[in-house]
């Protein structure tokens, strides 16, 4: 039988409880997947974020007992209206921003069209959804974590657009973490460098290289370092990790 959760004020959100309650958008393949399966196999409350029915209905055959929120993140204006009519958790002890969009190209070719998808999906939605979170986040001192990227960091030829959304999206955070601190939300950016993923061989394909997953760091390593992050005890928290493959 395991041991009891430890008293007092540092307790992680491991600790809290064996059914702690985790939004989490992207759990259909990659880094999402891998977080999910961690979170489910210890026993947690998992609310999948889905596009559309019939993708909650797969993330539901998938993850057994597992609850659905369901709105399009490439359309942030309408997710209140979404979520106003779905039932939500009473507590959100983790809100994981694992969805992402990416498409390259250079400054001179790329459309408002491509800018506006690219800004919703990965800066927009994420902030929104925050948004209309935080009242859950807040009741559970929770923690929201976003998958960020190395190009949050740096901008490439080829990346200005997402590149732009991923730096975008750690202002958020930061932002984030300084006005929330006094509610006891913690906000943690997690920068992966590439990684074995459906994204990763898009990303190859679009680059014209030839995709080789083992060169690559696995949705399961960056899922360690994102639960690391979720675990640590209260009163300290992470607030920029990045993660690189070896070699």
């Amino acid at each position: 039988m395991p041991p009891p959760p430890t008293a007092g004020p540092f307790l992680s959100v491991r600790d809290h409880a064996r059914m702690a309650t985790h939004v989490i958008t992207g759990a259909g393949s990659g880094i999402g997947t891998a977080v999910a399966e961690r979170l489910a196999e210890r026993g947690d409350e998992l609310w999948l974020w889905a596009r559309d029915a019939a993708r909650a209905a797969q993330l539901r055959d998938r993850f057994p007992g597992a609850r659905t929120l369901v709105g399009d993140l490439a359309e942030p204006a309408r997710l209140s209206w979404a979520l106003g009519h779905q039932t939500l958790p009473d507590r959100v002890d983790s809100l994981l921003h694992i969805a992402g969009v990416v498409d390259l190209g250079g400054i001179g070719d790329l459309t408002p069209k491509v800018w506006q998808a690219t800004l919703a999906a990965n800066l927009v939605a994420p902030a929104e959804l925050t948004r209309l979170l935080l009242p859950q986040l807040r009741a559970a001192q929770g923690h929201v974590l976003f998958v960020n990227s190395g190009a949050g960091l740096r901008a490439n030829a080829q990346w200005g657009a997402y590149a732009a959304s991923k730096h975008g999206l750690k202002a958020l955070a930061d932002a984030l973490r300084a006005e929330e601190a006094g509610h006891g939300v913690r906000v943690t950016t997690v920068y992966p460098g590439r990684t074995a993923t459906p994204m990763q061989a898009k990303v190859h394909q679009q680059e014209g290289k030839e995709y080789d997953p083992e060169r690559w760091m696995t949705p399961e390593s960056v899922a360690t370092t994102l639960l690391t992050a979720l675990d640590l005890p209260r009163g300290t928290e992470i607030t920029d990790l990045s993660v690189r493959p070896t070699g």
